[in-house]
């Protein structure tokens, strides 16, 4: 004899988006169990592949794709399911406008929560008397691949900056003082970092005996200048170090292009005392950081 089947209430809404209604399920324990899991790693990507799972799950009107919803149809949805699934009432704490600090416990019944839209709203942008333009709202996937994919490269972009920056510090910045200070060299004949110049390769043999224990790292950066086109190996050295700072701004600006550029004059340098006073500032993008 088969073992009963426990039946699932069903429920009827909108899309605000699209005004087409859909029936859908509230969550079993077993999908609760994988916002929560989700919710405990602090993994933005992975809350929201939760979020996408679950609501493919609880959306029982068939074409309907979860990843090609508007943001805030997936907002809507969410917290009706939410609702018929843990109960309509959402406890917070709200901030008072007063002071902006104090914080206020409220319950919010999420029957009342609706999406608003004017009358007037349209999709449709008019460029001249001949084109219109006819906009989409954002979906989901787009959400996901412009906030949490760009944030994983940042974190990639972090992780690989403190042993750049580092780098800067200890041996680029050298270099560049040792080539724009000849005289600490010493010696009866030229010193010349431009290649096919008399006395280039003497001259950087005694630049990577100066580099003292970072020699075996100096002779990477020149053997990749001798293959590089650059003929200076001043302008090759101060590029390198311009473009690690300008990753820098990038992090520190979380991807904001525009920020970057507005910025972009707090990184240039003319002296190797200049630019250990930009690594000291950038150094506080990496205080949380572990290295592997």
């Amino acid at each position: 004899m088969p073992l009963p089947t426990i039946s699932t209430p069903t429920y009827e809404l909108t899309l605000p988006s699209s005004n087409r209604k859909i029936k859908y399920r509230p969550f079993l324990v077993k999908e609760e169990k994988i916002l929560i899991i989700a919710m405990e790693s602090q993994d933005t990507k992975q809350i929201a592949r939760a979020v996408k799972d679950v609501l493919t799950k609880c959306i029982l009107t068939k074409g309907i794709k979860v990843e090609k919803l508007s943001t805030f149809d997936i907002e809507y949805l969410f917290l009706n399911i939410r609702g018929k699934s843990v109960g309509e009432q959402i406890e917070v704490m709200v901030t008072c406008p007063d002071d902006e600090k104090t914080q206020v416990p409220m319950s919010i019944n999420i029957d009342d929560i609706k999406v608003l839209s004017e009358d007037s709203h349209s999709p449709n942008i008019k460029l001249d008397d001949t084109y219109t333009l006819k906009m989409k709202y954002p979906s989901l996937t787009e959400f996901i691949k412009n906030n949490f994919d760009n944030l994983e490269k940042l974190e990639l972009l972090r992780d690989s900056l403190k042993e750049r920056v580092k780098d800067v510090e200890e041996i680029y910045r050298l270099l560049f003082n040792y080539i724009d200070r000849k005289d600490v060299f010493n010696v009866e004949h030229e010193i010349n970092f431009i290649k096919e110049q008399n006395y280039f390769y003497k001259s950087l043999e005694l630049l990577k005996m100066r580099m003292g224990y970072n020699r075996a790292k100096t002779e990477e950066i020149i053997e990749d200048f001798l293959k590089d086109d650059e003929a200076n190996l001043e302008t090759y050295v101060k590029q390198k170090i311009q473009n690690i700072f300008i990753d820098c701004l990038l992090l520190e600006s979380n991807g904001d292009q525009i920020l970057v550029n507005n910025k972009f004059e707090s990184v240039i340098f003319e002296t190797p005392k200049d630019v250990y006073s930009i690594c000291q500032r950038f150094k506080n993008l990496f205080k949380n950081v572990k290295t592997i």
